[in-house]
């Protein structure tokens, strides 16, 4: 494809930039898919005719399921279509059947049942009968949704006519009163944290009044006799009459048998029909269900979002308000949710036979991708289930090791894995397995590389215990017989114990290792074996290649596949190197650091360190970044030597060696492994316990400096990065979720948090920084905690666990918390209740104990848990924080000492620790101040679930579809930026059926668009999709969740609705308040919000409050904080407050004219509304001397805001539009453009008057022709690439656009230094001649990886330079050209960009395939997306 870009000029480069990551064809196929809609009539069966919509490229069996989601099917199952009285292949497509065409007529034919399906039709019913809502999800420790919910209203209905209802009775998550006041709990200033208005409950469940009963009858399993004769089940029913009944299922389908409880005869009764539908014969027994059938069915049909299953679990740290059940599950005993035992899955075969599966079209592709995304959720499924087996004791280890014991179960291995000393213990073993998964994730996610497999894993924490799980391995290739003849044959084919051996698969396993090792930037290095043989490896010391027995080569044990992080690595001398080179490098190097480390970095940092486990691996973000870094040292370290011997222009026709010198001067200057070329690849196995020859002596001093540099670089680059990103942005990171993704979205790893708070601590703005030391505090206290916590509970037995689990989060979060006897505690409960609490517990709890009673005896004595007190559990926590984080006394004596210093919320830490635990607690308020009685008892723990890590399966085509509409925005493109996110909306949801975290992002996005296009109602309609995905796959109390309900609340007030928006914000602001408290920048931004959208005096507490905050966080000279006053200034002046109206807006006024310039759009309407509120104070006070005080009343309409003004702001406050505009444009294309053609005028190029001045006009008319879509996108849609960085802070970091203006750039809403912006600007002028000089010299070519370069004439390069400039737009979608050069507003980024031109550029090579040329308009744009200083 680069070929083909570099061949076409810069109009091929144009056309194919996005749409080459969709692929021409399946752009095609993918507007085709709504061509190939048509209808078809539904009969037979029994079920009243209806017309159904279908697709040509549907198999039958899709339809079949379609029809199965219907209301008009609904129950039935087990049936199949036919066309013409032909039942139709399962397989086939429908536009390939004869006969098939719009209005025919497809019949249901009516199959006969087998055992299992006939449980599965079962299912169905009962899925029916259950009444599904938020309470189900919170008893099964899922995230449920909660926005139908909160905007229950009687007339409120979704964009699609979907009521929203299905409130419970006793709800109480009204967060407005009947006046439409916030309740005082949401008001500025409040202290209190009801966690009861965060999700809907009923303390009275409402028994169902379909059947009284419905379960296996007593007379299961069917005798041999009866199986004979077609019996599959005996199922009891009791009826709202109180007729009971015994059903049997059979082939035919359910009939009414003769059996009663005391008697067994299996005949069917004499006045029962044979049904085919369970429903139609329950019917048929029971008037009273076949008048509550019909309410059922006419039940709305949840959305897609809201019904299906998500493809993993999404732990809810809150659970149902009512614990147990007042009723008895009607429907659980039926037996059919649990799976017959059968076979166990080969999970390796499932997930290799779906990555085999065809991927030639899109249609393939996304048949592909869906299948391993359910294969990896069902593998997930079976994790979690496996862990509890395990761990609850029910699962006998299967080797008799009892340090690492490993279990099978469910076609899964299961292990702890061994505690190795040399890798740090225990700690060691735990990172061993998480480094494990990350391996396999790299591994994976490796694009193009087919051949080479990783097994299906999975790592759970449950109770304590780590657990790696994996799918069997298929055996090794090969028979006795063949080891023994040839050693090739025994399929270890790499590895360190390997062996010598030779073999064609062994050559064809390292070839798939060398192409996987160019992606990961790994060095090809050489170590000395266990006979003292070399090895030549592509990996870590640890892996092995394997060739299985199904034919497929897998690379296992890659847990130390990334680089060593030298901050804390123990640097083991290299074997090899002579005593002289020793004692030559100790001369050279006597009193100063090793080579690699910055001067005095050991003093300033404290590092390098040792760490407790010796497992510190970097991070494949830190590499990326780093090598960027590296990239732009190597630049421009070839620019100043090319200019110091005469210029880049001499040396570049020139026919001698200077410009070669000069790049392979720099290549050893960065410690490229080429002398060459630009090549960053790291050695993993330096830093370990292994031994080099004494050939790789040189190269090895080589990686160990390169790794040290990398390892300076976090502390000297990322971090300071990632503190000023937090410093300008009011998304910064909210709880300890949101900081871990903002963290490794820089490469920097969770043990840097200590110094993360050493860089805030040093910080002149520690002040405005406080929200995020507070969150890294948290972080600290959680992670810490968990560790104890772990130990904890291995002491711990089964009965106990509520219990112990409430006795630790007392004495973590009560101060002074001093336990009392448990035996006393449990007499006390046994006389109250009448019996005793433990053997209750014990019972529900202690399944795998075995024994109730054994569970209340063991509750009277005193255990080791229950003496655990505060004080000894804080000094366990601090000891393990200052090992790990090498923090002192930060965490002070106590959980007030953390709330008086840091501002931070106990049930915040509460909330961190049960996600990060896997415990639930019961939904109520808790008062965790009170000393006298335990604020959390053992009836307060429902649950604990286990957590999960797993392979994160991609969606490729939807996930490029997705970039290439962010790629557009960048552009300013909103129409072409609209037409592919709706593409990706479309694929995320044919592949994971929308319920995946990059689909979330997608929608929002959507949602943006179509709002800043004048859309508000599709705006409003994708947008309630966006918070329901949210909260189903990120969880309810989600940082995202928080983010998206605020979205909602400004598209539905531009709809008019305002109730429905106040509701959106308030919830917004209670989960805001519960996460984090209100002490955040985007606290600040919700309450401006509310201020808008709000009545009476409350709009004034949250504006003052709004302007409060971010005052404090930005200065009162911000933005931010001018547009606060701005709103405050509006407020007043409806209040009749002139005179403090004017104050706040002549400070607005002074901080837009400062920031923006007096000419800016923002600063004008300022200063006229200060004129206009400076004439009505003028005038009031003349109307008061003149008539008393009976004007003290009067106003003037228009100082009062209108909707669409305060529907314009609230875009503003939220991102969703930037209050800089790009007046610049058009300046700045025109001084490029002249620029452009001086440079070609210099270097001999014939460039006429009127071909610039063509260019200038064709660009005139062109820009005019989109003036309201174009320049409006660059102008309103100019903050949207930014603000997608909100949600690229959970997985998609989107590179930050530098935003050419005179004045400012916008950055999420936040603004960046003008002074940096016109160091841009002026960089990108030179460099844009440099590009052009350089696209006149030579073609850069790149041909698998390598680059080439080849001549050409200085008239061939003006003819495709002046052709390419006729034929583009000249809008802003021409102004990024081959060369790379960036005109007017197109954000540059390294993966964009095709050739720089320079001799730099020429000779860089790409690790992993790809262009990491990066243009010096914005070459300090790291991975991240943020600037370097």
């Amino acid at each position: 494809m680069k070929d083909k870009v570099k061949k076409g000029g810069r109009n091929q480069a144009k056309a194919a930039d996005v749409m080459s990551l969709i692929g021409g064809k399946d752009a095609v196929d993918i507007k085709q898919h709504d061509d190939t809609l048509f209808p078809v009539k539904i009969q037979g069966a029994g079920v009243e005719p209806f017309e159904l919509q279908v697709h040509g490229f549907w198999l039958v069996q899709d339809a079949v399921m379609t029809l199965l989601s219907r209301e008009e099917v609904c129950p039935r199952s087990n049936f199949s279509l036919a066309l013409a009285g032909t039942t139709l292949d399962p397989l086939a497509e429908l536009q390939s059947l004869k006969g098939l065409k719009p209005g025919a007529i497809l019949r249901l034919v009516e199959e006969p049942y087998t055992a299992r399906s006939a449980r599965h039709h079962l299912a169905r019913v009962l899925e029916l009968l259950r009444a599904s809502g938020p309470q189900d999800a919170l008893r099964e420790g899922r995230s449920p949704s909660i926005l139908e919910t909160l905007t229950q209203t009687p007339d409120s209905s979704l964009a699609n006519g979907k009521s929203l209802k299905r409130s419970l009775s006793n709800t109480k998550t009204e967060t407005t009163n009947q006046d439409g006041a916030p309740p005082e709990y949401l008001l500025p200033g409040s202290s209190e944290r009801p966690l009861m208005a965060l999700l809907p409950h009923s303390s009275q469940p409402e028994s169902p009044s379909y059947l009284k009963d419905l379960s296996l009858s007593c007379w299961n399993p069917a005798p041999g006799h009866r199986k004979l004769q077609g019996d599959f089940l005996y199922i009891t029913v009791v009826t709202m009459e109180g007729r009971r009944c015994e059903i049997t299922s059979c082939p035919k389908g359910f009939f009414l048998n003769r059996s009663t409880e005391e008697v067994f005869d299996p005949r069917p009764a004499q006045s029962s029909p044979a049904c085919h539908g369970f429903t139609d014969l329950l019917c048929h027994i029971s008037p009273a269900f076949k008048l509550t059938l019909t309410t059922l069915k006419n039940r709305s049909p949840l959305p897609p979002v809201e019904g299906m299953p998500t493809p993993y679990h999404t732990l809810s740290w809150l659970g149902p308000s009512c614990a147990s059940r007042t009723h008895k599950n009607t429907f659980s005993r039926l037996g059919v949710d649990e799976q017959p035992a059968t076979q166990a899955p080969d999970w390796n075969e499932e997930l290799q036979a779906a990555r085999d599966l065809p991927h030639g079209s899109l249609e393939e592709r996304l048949q592909r991708d869906r299948a391993l995304l359910q294969v990896n959720g069902a593998f997930v499924r079976v994790v979690m289930q496996g862990a509890e087996t395990v761990v609850d004791g029910f699962v006998e280890p299967v080797n008799g090791n009892p340090d690492d014991p490993a279990f099978l179960l469910g076609g899964l291995f299961m292990s702890q894995g061994a505690a190795n000393a040399m890798f740090g213990g225990d700690r060691g073993r735990r990172a061993a397995q998480r480094l494990e998964l990350k391996g396999v994730q790299a591994y994976s996610d490796i694009v193009g590389l087919q051949g080479l497999h990783t097994l299906p894993t999975a790592i759970v924490d449950y109770r304590g215990v780590r657990l790696s799980a994996q799918a069997l391995a298929p055996g090794l290739e090969g028979s006795d017989q063949d080891q023994a003849t040839n050693p090739a044959s025994r399929g270890l084919l790499y590895g360190v114990t390997a062996g010598p051996q030779e073999s064609p698969q062994r050559r064809r396993l390292l070839e798939l290792l060398a192409m996987a090792a160019k992606s990961l930037s790994l060095q090809r290095h050489v170590v000395v074996g266990p006979n003292d043989h070399k090895v030549p490896l592509f990996t870590s010391v640890d892996a092995q290649g394997l060739l299985g027995a199904d034919g497929r080569f897998y690379i296992l044990d890659v847990f130390r596949i990334f680089p060593a992080d030298a901050n804390f690595c123990p640097e083991v001398e290299t074997e090899g190197q002579t005593v002289n080179e020793e004692e030559e490098e100790d001369e050279e190097k006597k009193g100063c650091v090793k080579e690699g480390w910055p001067e005095n970095y050991r003093s300033d940092s404290g590092l390098p360190r040792s760490f407790s486990h010796r497992l510190c691996r970097l991070r494949p973000e830190l590499v990326q970044a780093f090598t960027q870094h590296k990239h732009y040292q190597f630049t421009q370290r070839v620019r100043e030597t090319l200019d110091e011997n005469g210029g880049f222009e001499e040396c570049a026709t020139a026919c001698d060696s200077r410009a070669t010198e000069a790049v392979r001067a720099a290549c050893k200057e960065v410690g490229s492994v080429s002398d060459i070329i630009f090549e960053m690849r790291f050695n993993p196995s330096v830093f370990s316990e292994v031994s080099f020859p004494p050939g790789e002596s040189q190269s090895t001093k080589l990686q160990e400096r390169l790794l040290r540099e990398a390892a300076a670089f976090i502390i000297t680059h990322q971090i300071p990065a990632f503190v000023e990103f937090c410093l300008q942005s009011n998304e910064a990171p909210m709880d300890g979720v949101s900081l871990k993704q903002a963290l490794h979205q820089r490469g920097i790893n969770l043990r840097y948090l200590g110094h993360v708070i050493t860089t805030i601590s040093q910080s002149e703005h520690k002040e405005c920084l406080r929200h995020i030391m507070r969150l890294v505090i948290a972080e600290i206290f959680t992670r810490s905690t968990r560790r104890v916590f772990n130990s904890f509970l291995q002491g711990v037995d089964v009965p106990s666990l509520s219990a112990a689990v409430s006795h630790f989060l007392c004495c973590l979060l009560v101060p002074h918390f001093t336990p009392a006897p448990v035996g006393d505690e449990t007499k006390k409960k046994s006389r109250r209740r009448g019996r005793g609490a433990g053997a209750g517990a014990g019972a529900g709890a202690g399944a795998g104990a075995g024994a109730g009673a054994g569970a209340g005896a063991g509750a009277s004595e005193s255990t080791p848990w229950s003496m655990l007190a505060g004080a000894e559990l804080w000094n366990l926590i601090c000891q393990n924080a200052a090992e790990t984080y090498n923090i002192s006394d930060s965490l002070g004596s106590g959980a007030n000492h953390l709330v008086e210093h840091y501002g931070l919320q106990k049930i915040s830490l509460l909330r961190e620790f049960c996600l990060k635990t896997g415990v639930q607690l019961r939904l109520r308020d808790y008062v965790l101040d009170n000393q006298n009685k335990a604020p959390i008892g053992p009836d307060d723990i429902l649950n604990i679930f286990p957590v999960v890590k797993h392979i994160h399966m991609p969606t490729v085509d939807a996930s490029k579809a997705y970039q290439a509409a962010q790629n557009f925005i960048k552009k300013g493109l909103l129409d072409q930026a609209h037409e592919h996110l709706k593409e990706a909306s479309y694929l995320f949801g044919r592949v994971c059926d929308n319920l995946h975290l990059e689909a979330c992002y997608c929608h929002s996005l959507l949602a943006k668009v179509a709002f800043v296009q004048g859309k508000a109602a599709e705006a409003r309609s994708v947008q309630l999709k966006a918070v329901v995905i949210s909260e189903r796959v990120l969880g309810f109390d989600h940082p995202n969740t928080i983010h998206q309900y605020a979205m909602l609340g400004v598209y539905v007030f531009a709809g008019g609705e305002t109730a429905l928006a106040q509701k959106c914000l308030l919830r917004a602001r209670l989960l805001m308040l519960t996460v984090h408290g209100e002490d955040h920048p985007y606290t600040a931004t919700l309450d401006g919000c509310l201020g808008l959208v709000l009545t009476g005096d409350q709009r004034g507490k949250f504006l003052e409050n709004a302007l409060r905050l971010n005052t404090s966080f930005f200065g009162p000279s911000h933005l931010h904080t001018a547009l606060n006053r701005h709103l405050l200034a509006q407020w007043m002046c409806s209040k009749g407050d002139y005179r403090s109206a004017m104050s706040h807006e002549k400070e607005a006024l002074t901080a837009f004219t400062s920031r923006l310039g007096e000419d800016h759009p923002q600063s004008r309407c300022s200063k006229e509304f200060l004129c206009t509120i400076t004439k009505q104070a003028v005038k009031v006070e003349r109307s008061l001397r003149q008539a008393g005080a009976d004007c003290t009343e009067q106003t003037v309409e228009c100082l009062s805001p209108t909707s669409d003004s305060k529907l314009e702001q609230m875009a503003l406050l939220t991102g969703i539009r930037s209050v800089t505009h790009r007046d610049g444009l058009q300046d700045y294309r025109k001084k490029h453009k002249e620029l452009k053609a001086a440079v070609a005028k210099e270097l001999g190029f014939i460039v006429t008057d009127e071909l610039v001045a063509s260019k200038t006009v064709n660009g005139e008319e062109k820009s005019s022709d989109q003036e309201t879509g174009s320049r409006k996108e660059a102008e309103d849609g100019g903050s949207l690439a930014e603000e997608n960085t909100s949600e690229g802070q959970q997985e998609q970091p989107v590179e930050e656009t530098v935003v050419k203006n005179a004045a400012t750039a916008s950055v999420n809403g936040h603004v960046v230094e003008p002074a940096e912006v016109n160091g841009h600007e002026e960089k990108t002028d030179v460099d844009a001649a440099d590009s052009d000089r350089a696209a006149s010299e030579a073609e850069v070519r790149i041909v698998n990886g390598e680059s080439e370069v080849r001549d050409s004439t200085p008239n061939d390069a003006n003819s495709n330079t002046v052709n390419a400039e006729i034929g583009s737009d000249a809008t802003v979608t021409a102004m990024q050209s081959e060369s790379g050069e960036v005109n007017g507003d197109i954000p540059v980024s390294p993966s964009v960009l095709k050739s720089k031109g320079t001799w730099a550029d020429v000779v860089s090579k790409a690790n992993g395939g790809k262009d990491t040329a990066v243009n010096r308009a914005a070459d300090k744009v790291t991975a991240n997306g943020t600037a370097e200083e």
